[in-house]
């Protein structure tokens, strides 16, 4: 739906500006709600869900406009106002169930942990998105396609819903008296991403928290138990492409190890965290510490401004991307695509601090300078002028320069893994 993409790239710059102001109002307040490199994280993930989206809608919404044109039972005009509201609650509701149901089956928790994996509660969280969900979220949606709504209701819908999420990821917002009563709020979806025994798995609802009430997982945030945000079993990494299988990776290690084969199928639809007990008792993992560092890698000033600027550029090629995607060739546009997540994991390892993170950003930085100096144009956009080549080149040149520099009078750190406090 080309307004979706629409409406998706003029709220963008609106997500940004949200993000510096509360970047402003925590600094005024005196509290850090922002780390670089976790940020850099959450956003990266956010555009690699946004460039899987140009590939999967073909999927989600392709089916769901099949089974409206054949198995609707009701033909429900776009044209009523009526149609609209209970179109928006209904998906609110199949969202719930969704959602509700990616907390406890593994499956699809491998899917949303990538949500829930940043110990950080800010607005880059809310762009915290999985490049998986496609994969069988849309069929808790079916129940709208065959009741009858039409498939640019369900477009319109599913963005409002998306949309109103992103506000409620902030620390900085308090209570809101009746409105946390009755609306998905920043005090109830700070309880839902917390680790803390008493808020887990609670406060679903997307755009009303009602649901929760509703069904039974509705929990009030505590401030005599502050939340505590992240997984139960830690990410500890920066890279987004691990962050987006390492569910997928367990489950599978653990099916293979299992001797039952009814095992071997429960471990994907059994809640997150459980294992066969053969299996857990020939690999056992560490018991959950809910005081654990929290995973912050040292960072050199200068490597934490590269790392920035280097993200911001790759999020300009990104917006590029996703506005080429309406008339490149398949083979240019799946090519841009492995670049930029490519790109994005490259960045991910440097920000982990380790020595191997330089040598993989020096390799992607070739590679950007290389497509216009062999090609003379960059992914699908052919002939460009000698000036744009030449400064397409430039850059890269000149950042593996600074990177190289800063790789040289950066100390080495003894541990690139451990977390430091921060």
């Amino acid at each position: 739906m080309n307004l979706q993409a629409t409406i998706i790239t003029w709220a963008t710059p609106v997500f940004f500006a949200l993000i510096g102001l509360e970047l402003l109002v925590g600094r005024l307040r005196q509290r850090r709600v922002y780390h670089s490199s976790d940020a850099i994280n959450s956003l990266g993930l956010g555009v690699i869900s946004q460039i899987v989206a140009v590939f999967s809608k073909v999927l989600t919404l392709g089916i769901y406009a099949w089974c409206v044109e054949r198995l609707a039972i009701f033909s429900l005009p776009s044209s009523s106002a009526w149609v609209w509201i209970s179109a928006l609650l209904f998906y609110d509701l199949c969202y719930y169930w969704l959602h509700r149901a990616g907390h406890e089956v593994n499956i699809l928790w491998a899917a949303h942990v990538v949500h829930h994996q940043s110990e950080d509660y800010n607005l880059s969280t809310a762009l915290r998105q999985t490049g998986s969900g496609v994969l069988l979220g849309w069929l808790f949606y079916l129940p709208m396609a065959i009741v009858g709504y039409p498939l640019e209701v369900f477009a319109v819908v599913a963005l409002i819903d998306l949309l109103y999420q992103f506000w409620v990821h902030t620390e900085l917002v308090g209570r809101l008296g009746w409105f946390d009563r009755v609306f998905c709020s920043p005090s109830n979806h700070r309880a839902h991403h917390a680790v803390n025994d008493k808020y887990l798995d609670k406060n679903y609802g997307g755009v009303l928290i009602l649901w929760d009430r509703l069904f039974g997982t509705f929990v009030e945030e505590d401030d005599n138990d502050p939340p505590i945000y992240g997984t139960r079993a830690p990410l500890r990494s920066w890279n987004p492409l691990w962050a987006n299988v390492e569910v997928y990776w367990a489950a599978g290690k653990d099916a293979w190890h299992a001797r039952r084969w009814r095992d071997k199928l429960l471990v994907w639809i059994k809640p997150p965290g459980w294992r066969p007990a053969d299996v857990a008792e020939r690999f056992p993992k560490p018991d959950f510490d809910i005081h654990r560092p929290r995973y912050q890698p040292m960072l050199s000033r200068g490597l934490v401004i590269y790392s920035v600027v280097q993200f911001a550029l790759l999020l300009a090629m990104a917006v590029q991307f996703l506005d080429l995607a309406k008339r490149l060739p398949a083979a240019s546009l799946v090519a841009y695509a492995v670049f930029l997540v490519l790109s994005l994991t490259a960045l991910g390892v440097l920000t982990e601090g380790r020595r191997s993170g330089v040598l993989v950003e020096l390799a992607r930085l070739l590679v950007t300078a290389a497509v216009p100096l062999v090609t003379g144009g960059w992914f699908g956009v052919e002939a460009l002028d000698t000036g744009v080549v030449a400064t397409l080149v430039a850059i890269p040149a000149a950042s593996a320069l600074v990177l190289a520099w800063l790789a040289v009078h950066t100390p080495a750190q003894a541990d690139p893994g451990k977390a430091i406090p921060g």
